[in-house]
Order: C-alpha cells, then structure tokens, then sequence
C-alpha cells in the first residue's frame, strides 16, 4: 500500500509541474512580482526621442503608483554612438533587467541582437517599419522576445500638404540621412508619387551636422518650391541649425514629426509622441506584470494626421497662416500651432 501511495504522489507531483511548465510556455501570465528593472537606451538626443522618453518614464511611474508596483529605470544616451549603444545594452544585461526599451530603429535592433540567448523582453519605440528591418515578422504577431510602438509616417499624406499650400509647385527637395533606415521606405514613397505627379525632385543627403547644413544649402541655392524630410534623426538633430537657411530662401521645409516644427520648420506632419511615449510605457507594463507575451503582442501603430505649423517660419516665409490652416484642413486631423523652440515644455 506504501508503494501504491508513493508513485501516486510522484505521479501527482509530475502532473503538477508539467501543467505549471505549459502555462508558462508561449501564453500570458501575471505575475506577483512588485518591482522591475527597466533600462532604456535612447538613439539620439532631439526632441521627439527626448519627449518618447520622457513620456515613458512619466507613464511607469504613474502605472507604478497606481498599482502599488516599483520600476527602477536606467536611461541612457548613446548618441548615435554604435560602440557606445552596444555597451549601454551590454550594461542593461549584467544588470539583469527585466526589460529593455529601444528608442529608434538602430538601438531596437541591436537590442534584438544581444537578446537573442536571453531572451530578455524588448520594447521598440519609434520604429518607422519594424517589418521592413526584420525586427518583427509581423505587425500583428510579432513572434519574438520584441514588440513595440511605430512611428510609421504616411508619406502621400505630407506630399498632399505640399501642394495644398502650393499647388504650382515644380521641384521638390529631399533631404535625408542615406544611412537612415526610417527613411528608406518614406523617401521611395516620395519619389513614387512624385513621379507619378510628374513633379521634378532634387536630393541631398547628409550623415554629419556640416553635411546637413550643406546639403540643405544647396537646396536653397537650386530654388526648390519645397523640402521634404521623414522622420530622420540626422536632419531632426540638425533642424535648429538649418531651418533659416530654408527661411530666408522662403522655402518650406516639412518633416516627418512635430519636433522639426518645433525646431524651425515650416511643418511637422505625424504621430503625437507624447502619446506614442505613453503607449510604450502601457505596453512596457502589460508584459512586464500582466504577462503579456511580447511575440503575440501586437505592433501598435498611430493615425498620421496632426500637422504642426511653426508660425514663426509660417510668417517668414510670406505665408499666411490662417490661409495655410483652411488650406491644410482637409487632409489633417487637426491643425496645431508652435513656435521655434529647442524642446518641449
């Protein structure tokens, strides 16, 4: 009877720890852990990464608050440093975090790299087409230890823009980083419609600040009717040093974010990163205490259609600003107003 009763426990206890082995396998569990660590790397410093950061930390804390949990956060800047950003995640991992946060495309992809034994959870943010560069397989299920939020600009969207505040617009500029990954979709997009519009494009490409500078001179000094920039982290960086040049050639510039507005441009066209900072923090949370599995959770994406117009360069440039704001209205959510500044409030 002892034996009968001894492989009956041994049966039950095997039972038990297989059915505790598959729930935890590929499915959502929550957790009672009450405190996290989270590292964040972000690519560069400008103002919509700086403001994706800061809304991330803000969103944590207040989850943490509300829902009695801890997050201890380590933020760094790596500055488009490659060496320097794969020391930052190296760091992330002797310090055994919880979860890594990647801000823009190269800092998520070299966190998909070095997570790939680990497995430690990764949350993209501003990712213009994590597809695209094989961050994830799909939007909808991404598959891996990676998800995240994407800054995907809809670049007919801005195209339309140009015209609707010029309609007899001949050439257009565009201005990128040929290094960027977030700009490679969006400049071919550009071209298309171009293209098909038959409208003349001039392009300048720029990896340095001085290349950037010259690069948009030369824009200038070719007349173009208008300058396109995605959502560039060299150009954006770069925004403060040359949206006179485009101001005093009275040529609009229009970028992909409401931070090149914010820094000088005529327009800024694409998703509110403030709400893009507090959808990673959500997501950050979900898989972090409620279990989410990041490779069924899905790629959360914005609608493009905030167009941000820095008055400042709006009267410059000979333009008058409510003329632009009726001009802009059909093809936009909503019409904001900004003035040059380094930052946001």
């Amino acid at each position: 009877m002892k034996r009968i009763i001894a492989a009956l426990l041994t049966v039950l206890m095997i039972a038990t720890v297989m059915t505790a082995c598959s729930g935890n396998a590929g499915s959502d569990t929550k957790t009672t852990k009450k405190s996290f660590k989270v590292g964040i790397c972000n690519y560069v410093d400008h103002a919509s990464l700086n403001q994706i950061v800061d809304n991330v930390k803000s969103g944590l804390s207040k989850l943490g608050k509300e829902n009695d949990v801890e997050f201890e956060i380590l933020s760094e800047n790596c500055n488009a440093d490659a060496d320097i950003m794969n020391q930052i995640i190296a760091n992330f991992v002797a310090e055994d975090v919880d979860l890594m946060i990647g801000v823009a495309t190269p800092v998520a992809m070299a966190m998909q790299s070095a997570t790939e034994e680990n497995e430690i959870p990764v949350v993209f943010a501003a990712v213009s087409d994590p597809v695209g560069v094989k961050l994830v397989s799909d939007m909808k299920a991404p598959g891996a230890n990676i998800t995240g939020t994407s800054d995907y600009l809809n670049t007919n969207s801005i195209m339309e823009l140009i015209f609707a505040a010029n309609p007899e617009a001949s050439t257009v500029g565009l201005l990128y980083d040929i290094g960027q990954d977030s700009s490679t979709g969006a400049i071919a997009d550009a071209k298309a419609y171009l293209d098909k519009k038959g409208v003349k494009y001039i392009e300048q490409n720029g990896t340095t600040a001085e290349e950037v500078k010259m690069a948009a001179q030369s824009l200038a000094d070719d007349k173009v009717d208008a300058v396109f920039t995605p959502t560039d982290n060299t150009i954006m960086e770069a925004e403060l040093s040359i949206y006179e040049i485009f101001s005093k050639a009275n040529i609009p510039h229009y970028g992909g974010a409401d931070s090149f507005a914010l820094n000088g441009a005529f327009l800024g066209y694409g998703v509110d990163y403030t709400v893009l900072g507090t959808e990673t923090a959500n997501m950050t949370y979900s898989i972090l205490v409620d279990g989410s599995d990041p490779a069924k959770t899905a790629v959360k994406t914005f609608d493009n259609g905030i167009a941000t117009v820095n008055t400042d360069t709006c009267a410059a440039i000979g333009y008058d600003l409510e003329t632009i704001k009726k001009a802009f209205a059909p093809y936009s959510t909503k019409v904001e107003e900004i003035k040059t500044a380094e930052s946001f409030d």
